[in-house]
């Protein structure tokens, strides 16, 4: 178990799942795999009560997942919101996790559609309500990090919703645990640790937005070892 020393500063290191050379077979796995962490840790948990509520207040919903991976997350939040009108979209750079979450969708008949985009170098588009994204934003430089956040804040019509995990000790023993616990692949058993390694303490975070020129935004803490960043448009 290749435990640091310390993770009082950030570790951003390169993950085997950003790899456009990663064979195919073990990218899906890893995709799949992360389905069962979202599921385990409850990540569309985490995000749905502000999308629901934003919902039932200002009515019909337009949602864009940024780097949404397998789509899972974006497919359950679909599922649980379509009855308030609430329409989900993905996008990711990787165009196998598009063609894998679109399969996805289709297979439990979920309205969610996902489209390739890369969220560093393209612009996000407009014409969304709410730009999220979930586990992400620890795959990124703290430039790109700020620069990602101001993106989104300027595309979202209404809010922009930040999921994420906690760099700490704690949270890096699960990791490396959990990954083996619900029989991830190798990809995962390597990424794992080292997401949390790169990712963004609560105080980071909110410098991060505050850098962005998210005025006002908020950075709680999410069980387990999570953070939701929250900032809604004046």
């Amino acid at each position: 178990m290749a435990l640091i020393s310390s993770l009082r500063a950030r570790n951003l290191q390169h993950e085997l799942m950003d790899s456009p050379e990663l064979d195919p077979a073990r990218f899906v796995g890893s995709l799949r795999g992360l389905r069962r962490v979202n599921i385990a840790t409850g990540s569309a948990r985490i995000l749905l009560p502000s999308i629901e509520a934003k919902a039932r207040t200002d009515g019909p919903l337009r949602v864009l997942d940024v780097a949404c991976g397998g789509g899972d997350v974006a497919i359950a939040l679909s599922k649980r919101l379509n009855a308030l009108g609430v329409e989900v979209h993905g996008c990711d750079v990787n165009p196998l996790a598009v063609e894998h979450a679109t399969e996805a969708a289709k297979r439990v008949a979920s309205a969610a559609s996902f489209f390739r985009l890369d969220a560093v170098e393209d612009p996000i588009p407009s014409g969304y309500d709410v730009v999220m994204s979930s586990l992400f934003l620890h795959h990124l430089s703290e430039s790109h990090a700020r620069e990602f956040l101001g993106k989104a804040a300027e595309a979202a019509g209404r809010m922009i919703l930040i999921h994420d995990l906690v760099r700490g000790r704690a949270g890096h023993l699960l990791a490396y645990i959990g990954v083996r616990a619900l029989l991830c692949n190798d990809v995962c058993h390597e990424d794992g640790p080292r997401s949390v390694e790169g990712a963004f303490t609560i105080a980071e975070a909110k410098a991060l937005a505050d850098a962005a020129g998210l005025d006002g935004c908020s950075v709680e803490r999410r069980f387990p070892f999570r953070f939701l960043l929250s900032w809604r448009k004046s």
